[in-house]
């Protein structure tokens, strides 16, 4: 740990344990680094050097030569500045915490949508205290064609379209109501919201009720 002399009343550098304890901590970092596709690593503030030393370090696979190459890698890392590595490591905490929020909004709308079709109208009037909507009318004929679809075994049409509602009922009342942070709870960004809810939409299914349903059976003829 760094202190003082007690003699001369200079500054000590930091013990053995110490450096340890930081190369691992920066070797950590640097795999992390390595890990990251194009489009996570471009918003991540570094200089070019090592941003393309981090692209080199992703080509190499084999086990022996990438932990060797990950080494070289902290070894380089460990020459920056304390900004920098602490820029790389708020940006990268920044991300990790946009990916959680996200995903509690998607547990929501989840959870939401399934209120809808178990419950019906009780679940709908929860609902619209929470979040007000300006056409209940709408909701409640979406909510009755998803369940019509899933008795029928139609295509999911209603049941993507009340997801694709509530998602926007959510992001719109997130735009007026902030945290503490000055955040939205939901993403404000259209094509980041969007991407992000779309890649991973569970409506995509077509039931997502945990049952194995056999396709609609076939009229035979005689």
């Amino acid at each position: 740990m760094r202190g003082r002399d007690e003699e001369t009343n200079e500054f000590l550098g930091p013990s053995r344990s110490q450096q340890r304890r930081e190369a691992l901590a920066i070797f950590d970092l640097a795999e992390v680094l390595v890990g990251l596709t194009d489009g996570q690593l471009a918003p991540i503030p570094m200089p070019d050097e090592l941003r393309d030393l981090v692209r080199d370090s992703r080509r190499i696979t084999a086990p022996i030569a990438r932990k060797r190459q990950l080494q070289f890698l902290a070894k380089h890392m460990r020459r920056e500045e304390d900004e920098t590595l602490d820029a790389i490591r708020r940006a990268l905490q920044h991300d990790r915490d946009e990916a959680r929020r996200d995903t509690a909004a998607l547990h929501q709308l989840e959870a939401w949508r399934d209120r809808l079709l178990a419950e019906g109208d009780p679940a709908l009037a929860e609902l619209l205290q929470a979040h007000p909507h300006p056409d209940r009318q709408h909701l409640r004929q979406l909510v009755r064609n998803a369940k019509e679809e899933r008795l029928k075994n139609k295509p999911p049409h209603a049941f993507r379209e009340l997801f694709r509602e509530l998602k926007a009922m959510m992001r719109e009342d997130a735009t007026g109501n902030e945290d503490g942070n000055g955040e939205a709870a939901f993403a404000d960004d259209d094509d980041a919201f969007g991407e992000h809810f779309e890649e991973h939409d569970p409506a995509d299914a077509p039931d997502d009720s945990g049952e194995d349903h056999d396709p609609a059976p076939r009229s035979r003829r005689g």
